[in-house]
């Protein structure tokens, strides 16, 4: 059947059907034909077998409505490069300016990018969650813009979402979030004369804040802190203040430089 194939196709042969067959086999068609011809039904069913494309190369009418041709390559597997792709953005400083542009473009559309960038103090981990969801759906997750800042600077900086933001609207250092954390910490302790007790509470906000970004009120009523009591009970340990100290611990995070 293949050779009958062959011997009709040979009459008028695209040069693209005489070329995938000489991918697939090595050989000109006219070779192939030949050697077919020369052999036995024995052979020429194993050789079939061995290249099962042949028959859809044969069928393949190139310049016509037939089946398209789906390219059997019998050279080895080469790797030549490795690129990463930006969604729309070829390279990682097209993407991060494509972020720029965007967060610059809609800090009046999107309250959170706002907050984010003029209130910092103010911001809950509702609004932060907003802005994660709103981000991801885009394609600027926190992971892309990680990778993009690492493959365009060679810095690999876990600088959190809110960090990313800053930078791209008003030129933030890019800063390990831990590291903020940390400078945060040692500034509000040295701003009071703090109890033990305070300064035990203080620090275990801190590892929250490292976890979360944010730790609002309602942060304060979950988990471990609502076990020890919740906002009431730790707010009755900072003498009512321990709303305005969140607040405090949220500014100290984003001070330029920090």
């Amino acid at each position: 059947q293949i050779l009958a194939k062959l011997h009709r196709k040979l009459r008028k042969m695209p040069s693209k059907v005489e070329e995938a067959i000489r991918d697939l086999t090595g050989e000109t068609a006219e070779e192939l034909r030949d050697r077919l011809r020369e052999n036995s039904l024995k052979h020429a069913t194993e050789w079939a077998r061995k290249h099962a494309g042949i028959g859809k190369i044969l069928d393949w009418d190139p310049d016509g409505t037939g089946p398209n041709l789906v390219p059997i390559s019998t050279h080895p597997d080469e790797l030549h490069a490795v690129t990463r792709g930006y969604g729309e953005a070829d390279k990682p400083e097209d993407f991060l300016d494509t972020f720029k542009s965007f967060v610059r473009n809609n800090q009046n559309k999107i309250a959170a990018l706002s907050v984010v960038v003029q209130r910092p103090r103010e911001l809950t981990r509702q609004e932060l969650r907003n802005l994660r969801l709103e981000l991801d759906r885009i394609g600027f997750s926190e992971a892309n813009l990680r990778r993009a800042w690492n493959d365009a600077s060679n810095e690999d900086i876990a600088a959190s979402i809110i960090g990313f933001v800053r930078q791209a609207a008003i030129g933030d250092p890019l800063i390990p979030f831990d590291e903020r954390v940390r400078q945060a910490t040692r500034a509000i302790l040295s701003q009071g004369n703090w109890s033990d007790p305070q300064q035990t509470w203080l620090r275990r906000i801190a590892e929250q804040i490292e976890k979360e970004i944010v730790v609002d009120r309602q942060a304060l009523d979950e988990g471990t802190f609502k076990q020890h009591g919740g906002f009431e009970r730790l707010n009755k340990v900072f003498d009512g203040r321990l709303e305005a100290i969140l607040e405090d611990f949220n500014e100290e995070l984003w001070k330029v430089g920090a």
